[in-house]
């Protein structure tokens, strides 16, 4: 079988994301598309614009047949560890052939050169990364100046590739497949449209998710929405926003984090995963003098520490992701695949994936209930458990109170179409 799987957040789910399904699948034959998606909260540490649940419908009405849930571990982590949990997982199937990504670069042998070079660190690479780290860079920030050094004989032009989003994400998804050696075979599809970033929405039909969610925000013109996503998509956003379902703003978690923060000492913070170098101490004097979200983040941030890092930090903080917790279950690794959705393909492929996967399968509410019970204590027990808090404190975030039930991973069936 020839299995397209793709990564995604589906943020919502836009033109663009619909791009990549129909290009790549003109590469050959594909058998089925298999997405792994975020679940509630996104990589760069905020809440999704709608559920998730809603969200693999989406992606399913616009050409998926499979959606399964990226645990929230790797869901809110830096781009590395987000491939790595993605690509891990997809793998693990035991029926993914193909990895089909976006990219800015749209060159599969440029960007493998570039993963190459960061999944094996060359001795002198790693003597260049330190010296632009101990000029105080941001880890980011010193990979590309030491990238650049070191390719810069081939005429790459790295500095400005590694300003693309999509082909950052390239970079580590093939990292990963370089690390683990895995039988996965990439594919990579030119990105159109606006930049990521770009908070514009485009009359053009190709603006980026960033932009249709400040628009939704902003309770702009929907018509200007729609015209950016596919119809199919659009519906099923509007009927979560008609439902009060949606949409879920991006500090709604103000007052949670902020409570959290004042409960917790220095020494408490400073076991929070990716809290290091005294930042502990930034944190704790801004919790202490901050009354919103925006001013705590200003007040922590650095030449080191990018917003969305401290965003992260700040989910960390409320979910208590410590750095041994991440230590743990990074040891072990994913070993369950909770099924959000299926098309009548896709329930197809489900059957292979119970046959050939030595993962978990969690299709429905009573599978998640019972694994989660089987394994409480072990690190698939956490792993999963995160999942669930973050599925029963995403619903406090909704519009309407009617919609704020608890334990909905044990009582909410996959979507079918």
């Amino acid at each position: 079988m020839q299995i397209l799987g793709i990564v995604a957040e589906y943020n919502p789910f836009h033109n663009g994301h619909l791009h990549l399904i129909e290009e790549a699948k003109k590469y050959q034959h594909f058998d089925a598309v298999v997405g792994i998606m975020s679940g509630n909260f996104m990589q760069r540490g905020e809440p999704a614009v709608c559920s998730k649940w809603a969200r693999a419908e989406m992606a399913l009405r616009c050409g998926m047949d499979l959606v399964i849930e990226l645990p929230f571990i790797y869901a809110v982590r830096s781009a590395y560890y987000f491939a790595r949990g993605a690509i891990e997982s997809l793998s693990r199937t035991g029926i993914v052939s193909h990895l089909g990504f976006g990219s800015e670069s749209g060159n599969l042998e440029q960007l493998k050169q570039i993963a190459r070079v960061i999944a094996f660190e060359p001795a002198d690479y790693r003597s260049i990364l330190k010296e632009h780290l101990a000029l105080g860079l941001s880890y980011p920030a010193a990979r590309a100046r030491a990238l650049n050094d070191y390719l810069g004989h081939t005429g790459l032009e790295i500095e400005g590739l590694l300003l693309g989003p999509n082909n950052i994400l390239a970079l580590e998804y093939l990292r990963v497949i370089e690390e683990m050696k895995l039988p996965l075979h990439p594919l990579t599809v030119s990105r159109k449209g606006r930049s990521y970033h770009d908070p514009s929405l485009s009359t053009a039909t190709l603006a980026s998710a960033t932009a249709i969610r400040r628009a939704l925000f902003e309770h702009q013109n929907f018509e200007d929405i729609q015209v950016n996503m596919p119809q199919a998509s659009w519906e099923v956003l509007r009927q979560a926003i008609d439902s009060g379902q949606a949409p879920v703003l991006p500090d709604s978690l103000e007052q949670a984090i902020l409570s959290r923060l004042r409960t917790l000492s220095i020494h408490e913070i400073k076991q929070l995963y990716e809290v290091t170098e005294g930042l502990e101490y930034r944190i704790y004097e801004a919790s202490q003098s901050c009354g919103t979200l925006a001013g705590l983040r200003q007040h922590i941030k650095s030449r080191r520490y990018s917003l969305t890092r401290i965003n992260r930090i700040l989910l960390y903080s409320l979910f208590g992701v410590s750095s041994s917790l991440v230590d743990e279950l990074d040891k072990e690794g994913p070993t369950y695949l909770h099924i959000l959705g299926f098309s009548n393909q896709g329930k197809q492929i489900l059957k292979e994936i119970n046959y050939r996967s030595s993962m978990r399968v969690l299709n429905r509410g009573k599978d998640v209930k019972s694994f989660y019970e089987e394994n409480k204590g072990y690190p698939s027990g956490y792993m999963l458990e995160l999942d669930i808090k973050a599925t029963d404190i995403y619903s406090l975030l909704m519009p309407d109170p009617a919609a704020r039930t608890a334990a909905r991973d044990y009582t909410t069936s996959p979507v079918t179409i």
